[in-house]
């Protein structure tokens, strides 16, 4: 009987023991699972914010662009000959006719992308840049004139992308120059220079204003804003519509040469400023790249200038080689959809929207324009 009964006090206890581990075991995995479903919102974070529409509207895939594109803002992104065919590929399900390299190089460099692509000289349109080498001394634009000159006869059909957020020109190879702006008088020479060859300038000058905005609970844009913030303390730098007047004086300055603001000119809170400069100079146009996420927020008035000035647009991308990017500028600009996220590709919290613009503006927007500039 004795050993009965601890037979079963044992058995009682092991169950104990048992079902304490399971509960133990229960707690830790409820705790770290938990959170996925109820979060407290007063410690939630901004960057992990991941909004899902719940809206039962249509949505829309566009595999294939309705038109031939011509992507006027992309750079060197395979590493290998077998990364180049693959994007070849991609680019034939997309309907993108040409892809236009930004490479910023000179020099050696810009010779090897050449050759990179050498294999599809009707598929890619390679870009050169400035060499500011020496760019301290006085006469340092003799040898760039020549360097461009150069890269010209090797296959450059432009130059770009020229970057400048505020301390000069940076985003040429070899040599930033530090204070020098698009404006500049030494500047002048090479720009004629690409007049004369007939090819045109892409240049990139300031960011889209939430980066000078505060990051704070009142800037809309705060994670993309945080992270592209412009430091406006550091000595000698310009702000953004000092920028903007930089590129103004530029193209007028320079009538025959015809100059690409890429992203909107970074205009997107008030493009009624790329407007006005598209109003007074024929030779600026503007690339749509890597700004989606700021203007298809506010569908109705993109669209409207969009098709106002579908003369002046150039459809770009500037964000990687992928299937689903491209499918997503073709939504943004060819569907009505509306409230849609995109949070792999853009880091704003904002829902975004179709402009569903006309054939005419697309057709311009996407190749014909492009087609003007660089076959003149």
């Amino acid at each position: 009987m004795i050993c009965k009964h601890l037979f079963l006090h044992l058995k009682i206890s092991s169950l104990k023991s048992h079902f304490s581990y399971r509960f133990l075991l229960f707690s830790f995995i409820q705790g770290l699972v938990l959170p996925t479903f109820s979060q407290d919102i007063n410690n939630l974070k901004l960057k992990d914010y991941q909004p899902v529409s719940i809206y039962k509207v249509p949505q829309t895939k566009i595999v294939k662009a309705k038109f031939p594109i011509i992507d006027f803002h992309s750079h060197d992104y395979p590493k290998s000959d077998v990364e180049v065919d693959n994007w070849v590929k991609r680019m034939d399900e997309a309907n993108i006719s040409k892809t236009l390299i930004l490479s910023y190089e000179t020099g050696a460099k810009f010779d090897s992308i050449v050759d990179k692509y050498s294999r599809y000289k009707d598929r890619f349109v390679i870009f050169c840049g400035f060499d500011y080498s020496g760019y301290e001394r006085a006469g340092w634009e003799k040898h760039a004139v020549a360097e461009l000159e150069r890269c010209y006869k090797k296959g450059a059909r432009g130059v770009g992308e020229l970057g400048d957020k505020g301390l000069g020109e940076f985003y040429s190879r070899p040599v930033r120059s530090s204070g020098l702006h698009i404006d500049d008088p030494s500047m002048k020479p090479l720009l004629e220079k690409c007049a004369e060859l007939k090819i045109p300038v892409s240049i990139h000058v300031a960011e889209d204003q939430w980066m000078y905005e505060k990051a704070d609970s009142t800037n809309d844009g705060l994670m993309n804003a945080a992270k592209w913030k412009v430091d406006l303390t550091k000595k000698g730098i310009l702000g953004h519509d000092e920028l903007i007047k930089t590129l103004e004086k530029a193209v007028k300055d320079n009538p025959k040469t015809t100059f690409v603001a890429c992203h909107l000119a970074n205009t997107n809170s008030d493009m009624s400023v790329l407007g006005k400069l598209f109003d007074i100079y024929p030779n600026l146009y503007a690339d749509i790249a890597a700004r989606f996420g700021e203007f298809s927020p506010i569908p109705r008035y993109s669209k409207a200038f969009f098709e106002k000035y579908a003369d002046r647009l150039l459809y770009g991308t500037d964000m990687g080689p992928g299937s689903e990017m491209y499918q997503t500028t073709f939504r943004i600009l060819e569907s009505a959809d509306e409230h849609f996220y995109e949070h792999k590709m853009f880091t704003y919290h904002w829902p975004l929207y179709g402009l569903s613009l006309n054939d005419n503006a697309l057709k311009k927007i996407y190749s014909e324009n492009a087609k003007k500039i660089l076959m003149p």
